[in-house]
C-alpha cells in the first residue's frame, strides 16, 4: 500500500515543523530577553537626597554623576534640583543620569576681591566657601599684573546661582599692538563681558538673549555634556582673536 507511507511522510514532516516552530519562538524570545532586559526605566530623583539618588540608581543598574551644585530657597540641600534623563526614559544599564545638587539658600557672603592679587582673591573665596570660576585677561597698565579687576557676582551680592566667582585679571599692556585683539568672552556672564569690553574701550551692543536648555545624554559610553550656564556668553562678533579698531562694537549672544 502507498498510503501508510505517505501518511508517514507527513507526520514526520508535521514533527518538524512543531520542532522547527517552537526553536523559532525560544530564539524569539531570547533576543526579547537580551534586548529588552538590558533596559531600565530612569526613576524621579527629583528631591530625593544624593545618597538615596545614588542607591535607587544603582539598583536599576545605572550610574549617578553630580554634574552642578546650586542654591535654592525651594530644595533643602543635598536633595536634587535637576535630572537628565527625565523620569520615564527607557535606557540601557549602565546609564549616566546627570543631576544638579541643591546647596540649599545661599548663606554666604561674596567677599570683594578687587585691587587683590589672583592667588590672594582665591584663596579669599575658598576661605568663604566659594570657587573661582572663569578668568579672563584684560592688558592693563595702571596696576601690577594679577591683579584682580572685577569681579561677577560683585561683593555681597544675594541670589546667585552657584558657589563661584568670575574674575577678570589685570595683564602686562602690548605696547607694540597697533589696535586691540578681540578676547574669547565665550563662557563669561554678561556683567564680566560688558566689564571687559569697556575696560578695552569696545562698545557692547545690546545683546540677544537664547533659550537652552540640558542637553541629552549623547551615546552609550560617550561623556555626557555639561548644560549651559544661563547669563553666559554663548557667541560673539567679532569672533575672539580678531584684531579690531578701539570703540568697535561687540555683538553678544547669552543663554537664557
Amino acid at each position: 500500500m502507498i498510503v501508510r507511507p505517505i501518511v508517514g511522510f507527513f507526520r514526520v514532516a508535521l514533527v518538524t515543523m512543531l520542532v522547527v516552530g517552537v526553536a523559532l519562538l525560544a530564539a524569539i524570545a531570547t533576543m526579547h530577553f537580551v534586548i529588552h532586559g538590558a533596559e531600565v526605566t530612569v526613576p524621579a530623583l527629583k528631591g530625593m537626597t544624593v545618597a538615596d539618588a545614588r542607591s535607587e540608581a544603582a539598583g536599576l543598574g545605572l550610574n549617578l554623576d553630580v554634574d552642578n551644585r546650586y542654591y535654592s530657597s525651594d530644595v533643602a540641600a543635598g536633595h536634587i534640583l535637576t535630572q537628565s534623563p527625565a523620569p520615564g526614559t527607557v535606557v540601557r544599564r549602565d546609564w549616566h543620569v546627570r543631576v544638579s545638587e541643591s546647596l540649599g539658600p545661599q548663606q554666604v557672603d561674596v567677599p570683594d576681591t578687587i585691587g587683590m592679587d589672583e592667588h590672594d582673591a582665591a584663596l579669599k573665596l575658598r576661605l568663604a566657601g566659594l570657587i573661582v570660576g572663569t578668568t579672563a585677561q584684560l592688558p592693563d597698565a595702571k596696576v601690577p599684573a594679577g591683579t584682580v579687576l572685577a569681579q561677577d557676582p560683585p561683593a555681597h551680592a544675594r541670589g546667585i546661582d552657584g558657589p563661584s566667582v568670575s574674575l577678570l585679571i589685570a595683564t602686562p599692556p602690548d605696547i607694540t599692538a597697533d589696535g586691540l585683539l578681540m578676547p574669547d568672552l565665550k563662557g563669561l556672564t554678561l556683567g564680566a563681558a560688558q566689564t571687559l569690553l569697556q575696560r578695552q574701550g569696545l562698545a557692547v551692543a545690546p545683546p540677544s538673549f537664547v533659550n537652552m536648555y540640558i542637553p541629552p545624554v549623547g551615546a552609550e559610553g560617550s561623556q555626557p555634556r555639561p548644560p549651559v550656564a544661563p547669563n553666559t556668553v554663548i557667541l560673539q562678533q567679532p569672533a575672539a582673536g580678531t584684531r579690531v579698531d578701539a570703540g568697535a562694537s561687540v555683538k553678544l549672544t547669552i543663554a537664557r
